[in-house]
């Protein structure tokens, strides 16, 4: 039987789209993600989120390069993977790999046991924010539904 591959389409929803997010530090940014998606998935507890998100950045920054980081984490209690954009208002330290701000963050939350998943997604995530034009598409949004519409685009 055929593993289903799990897609960036199949984890976001408008709900988890933000645009021109306001975030004076990662941790600031880190917390309002926590907070996003805990008012979204109530079962889910938002300091566990924050909690396992910091831990996570402490192993080594999720900051990508040119701009984006793709923060993430495993959780117990989360019964599916769950995907979050967020553009920042203002380009925020992240310390990226290029030592660059960061002002596109894709956050995946995904069950404790969803290891070929999580890593297939974070391919598909890095593959996906590696094109330029693509990511200044993102960056040129002002509004969440529109934010949504374009990252769902070829």
């Amino acid at each position: 039987m055929a593993q289903t591959t799990l897609t960036i389409e199949s984890i976001i929803s408008p709900a988890l789209t933000r645009c021109g997010v306001s975030g004076s530090s990662k941790k600031r940014v880190l917390e309002y993600i926590a907070n996003l998606i805990a008012q979204h998935f109530p079962f889910l507890d938002e300091n566990a989120i924050f909690t396992n998100l910091v831990c996570r950045e402490r192993l080594g920054s999720t900051g990508i390069g040119q701009g984006i980081a793709i923060p993430h984490c495993r959780l117990e209690n989360c019964d599916r993977i769950i995907g979050a954009l967020i553009t920042l208002k203002d380009k925020i330290p992240f310390d990226a790999i290029d030592n660059e701000p960061v002002d596109l963050l894709f956050v995946l939350i995904v069950p404790q046991e969803a290891t070929s998943e999580h890593l297939d997604l974070l391919s598909q995530l890095a593959q996906k924010f590696n094109d330029r034009r693509f990511c200044e598409h993102l960056r040129d949004c002002d509004n969440d539904e529109t934010l949504f519409r374009r990252v769902l685009e070829k």
